[in-house]
């Protein structure tokens, strides 16, 4: 595995990364031509820097890592070991992250803080270097364009990481707490389990619902192989939802009102009617990113499905699972390693 993190001045990634070898048995790799960029960058590109302030920071930071000439030749070097923990802080170039990417065993996390936070962090650094730190107008402009300037700016990288962690906490404890708890090693943020791959692509078919109500998705799979798919809206050749085809759901009632007189057909059954009879079989089993409603609950009975796995629950939960569990259907909730934007825990010390 290879985690790669990225993100603005003093957002806390050396720190994270610090974790990660310290608590997780992870090495650190790092790129010869990065490092003397990397300290510009993050400890004298608001100010001049002598010889003496770069011998200062080199001499600080982690001397245990692997270092390479370029990013193929540290990329090679982890695609012979994938198997191993490897951490870097040397994701800046898009051609680079791209090539990163394809390969299954890379994580890319991004890491980000409140400005004032990150310019607080930068001030104790340069203190502890004996420097005088800038004001918080001049380290804004130069986060600016760390960030966004259209040739050097990293949030192109930011906005494609898989992971995104806000560091709000300055506590190295509390910081460590909060990684832990969400386990940014685990392998199932690099290939998905048959559950998560499953009820993403249930996900996926929600995002063709046209019901007003509600965005429902749902897929129906035996033998780890894909039966049909469904999602919520009106049947074919009726107006769609979104479009004023079903009073019901365009009036505005909350849920779980008037459904005799809703046109809209569920997920569950769109996915039920376009597999058949024929195609469910003893060991199907449902994927939904919604636990099904009563409606859905006796005709996923009725046609013999052996499994219901969903992601969000629903207003009428128990009742469904009462009937599922009176005809012999599994019922369980899948919540899958926590991606996306992650918030850590906030602290009042200094990281």
């Amino acid at each position: 595995m290879l985690i790669g993190l990225c993100g603005g001045i003093c957002s806390g990634k050396h720190a994270v990364a610090e974790y990660l070898i310290q608590e997780e048995g992870f090495q650190l790799l790092e790129l010869k031509s990065r490092k003397e960029t990397r300290i510009l960058e993050e400890s004298g590109g608001l100010c001049q820097l002598q010889p003496s302030d770069l011998s200062h920071k080199e001499s600080s930071s982690s001397s245990t890592g692997f270092l390479f000439e370029d990013a193929e030749a540290l990329l090679n070097f982890v695609t012979k070991r994938w198997q191993g923990l490897w951490v870097t802080t040397d994701i800046w170039d898009s051609a680079v992250m791209d090539r990163f990417l394809q390969r299954p065993f890379f994580l890319l996390v991004s890491i980000d803080a409140p400005v004032s936070l990150r310019w607080r962090r930068f001030v104790d650094r340069r203190r502890k270097m004996q420097l005088l730190p800038p004001p918080l107008e001049e380290f804004v402009l130069w986060s600016d364009k760390h960030l966004y300037d259209k040739n050097i700016g990293r949030v192109y990288l930011t906005d494609r990481a898989q992971v995104r962690l806000f560091n709000s906490s300055s506590s190295l404890q509390e910081l460590h707490k909060a990684l832990k708890a969400i386990n940014l090693a685990d392998e199932k943020r690099l290939r998905p389990h048959w559950d998560h791959y499953f009820m993403e692509l249930a996900s996926l078919a929600a995002q063709r619902s046209n019901c007003m109500k509600r965005r429902v998705g749902c897929v129906l799979v035996r033998e780890r192989r894909v039966i049909s798919t469904g999602y919520n809206g009106t049947p074919r050749h009726l107006t769609n939802c979104n479009e004023g085809g079903c009073p019901r759901c365009n009036s505005g009632e909350g849920g779980g009102r008037g459904l005799s007189t809703c046109l809209c057909l569920h997920a569950e059954e769109n996915a039920l009617l376009e597999a058949g009879r024929e195609r469910i079989r003893e060991g199907t089993i449902l994927y939904c990113d919604t636990c099904p409603c009563l409606t859905c609950t006796v005709k996923i009975a009725q046609v013999g499905i052996s499994e219901v796995v969903y992601s969000q629950g629903y207003n009428m939960d128990n009742d469904s699972a009462a009937i599922l569990r009176e005809a012999n259907v599994r019922l369980r909730q899948f919540s899958p390693p926590r991606n996306g934007l992650i918030y850590l825990e906030e602290s009042d010390n200094t990281a």
